[in-house]
Parts: structure tokens; sequence; C-alpha cells
């Protein structure tokens, strides 16, 4: 199982939005003291998140949430809402609907015009990784590999994910706890996003909702 979560990956899907509205939302629910640069609740389909499918995956509007599905395996499907932040945090809710346990979704941030980015990924059978995506390729930065936490509800329940990219310093928060930090400066600014993949098994379907960007 751990030779699958070192993402041996060289093919990318990149779906990639315009903004065209956003939501915003007391921040008391989100748990964050700071202003809110960007939220959204996938409620309305025009708020700028790409709809687009292929033989391969796809990431569309379904029902009050954001849906990112992927079809092959070794595969992984992202998008964002074509924005630039530089400083942020990240917040999301997230839940594996359909497939194998062996999977990996997530956030991104400070994606790159060249789709190069940092990625805090989860998976439904509790592991975590902290990656940097740079020449279609990703690198974990301060692991050797994907790590188990219990902090991860496996399986269909619901994770609340928090990123901070601010500075150098990169931190994943998983319902709450904080599960890794590192430091990387590749990237200083970019959009932020969703991502999900598949590993050895294909059929991969990931829900997502209350997405917020946060200034620091």
């Amino acid at each position: 199982m751990m030779t699958d979560k070192l993402i041996k990956i060289c093919v990318i899907a990149a779906l990639v939005g315009l903004l065209t509205a956003c939501q915003s939302f007391g921040l008391d629910y989100f748990g964050i003291s700071g202003e809110a640069l960007f939220a959204d609740d996938f409620s309305q389909p025009d708020s700028g998140w790409r709809r687009a499918n292929d033989e391969h995956g796809s990431a569309d509007y379904l029902d009050g949430i954001y849906q990112i599905a992927v079809s092959d395996a070794q595969y992984q499907v992202w998008s964002s809402p074509n924005l630039v932040f530089a400083d942020t945090i990240i917040e999301v809710d997230a839940v594996k609907a359909v497939g194998n346990d062996n999977n990996l979704f997530g956030i991104t941030c400070r994606m790159q015009p060249t789709q190069e980015f940092y990625a805090f990924l989860i998976s439904a059978d509790g592991y975590y990784g902290v990656y940097k995506h740079q020449e279609n390729r990703f690198q974990l930065i301060g692991q050797n590999a994907m790590s188990p936490t219990e902090a991860i509800l496996q399986g269909n329940q619901v994770n609340h994910l928090r990123v901070d990219c601010i500075g150098n310093n990169l931190r994943l928060y998983i319902n709450g706890e904080k599960v890794a930090e590192t430091q990387d400066d590749q990237f200083t600014r970019g959009d932020a996003g969703l991502i999900a993949g598949a590993l050895s098994d294909p059929g991969v379907d990931i829900h997502f909702d209350n997405f917020t960007v946060f200034k620091p």
C-alpha cells in the first residue's frame, strides 16, 4: 500500500476555471480569525470553478458540492478559481463518496500558470502528505512517504482540512489537529484549489464543500 503512496505519476489532468462570482460566509463557522478573501459553498454553479469532464475524470458542481471524479488509475485531477493569493489559510470539508479508500484528495496552494503548486493530500484509509508538484512530478516535502494519522476519519466520513501557506511555512491540519509542518520557498504566491486522485484502483469520487481562503 505504501508503494502506491509514492505517487509515480507522469500524466496529469489540469482543470482550471475562471472566476465569475464568489460567496461570502460568516467567519465563526470556519473557526478562523481573519478576513475571508474568497469563499464558496458551491450552491451556485456559476461561481467560477470549471465544469469539465473527459475519459480520464471530471470536475463539476453537484447538488451543492463540488465533485472531482477520477476514472483512471494513477491519475489526478485538480481545479481552482483562477485567483492569485500570497499568504493564505485555506479550509474545506472533503469526503470520499465512491471508490477504494486507497486514494488521494485535498487542497492546493500557490498554483502557478505552469501548473506547479503545493498539494496537501490525505487518503480515506488514513494517510497524509505534503507535496510539491513541479515539472509534472509530485515530490514529498519533509517526508519519505505518506504517514498514517488517527486524525483522519476513514472511509466515507467527512474530514475538515485546513492548510496554512504562510511565508515558507506549510502546515496541514486535519479535523483541528496539526499533522504536518514543513518549509519550502519555491512558490510565494498563486492560486488555491482542490485536488483528487486515484492510485492503483480507478473510480475515485470526492465531494468538497465550504471552501474558504482566509488572510492570516
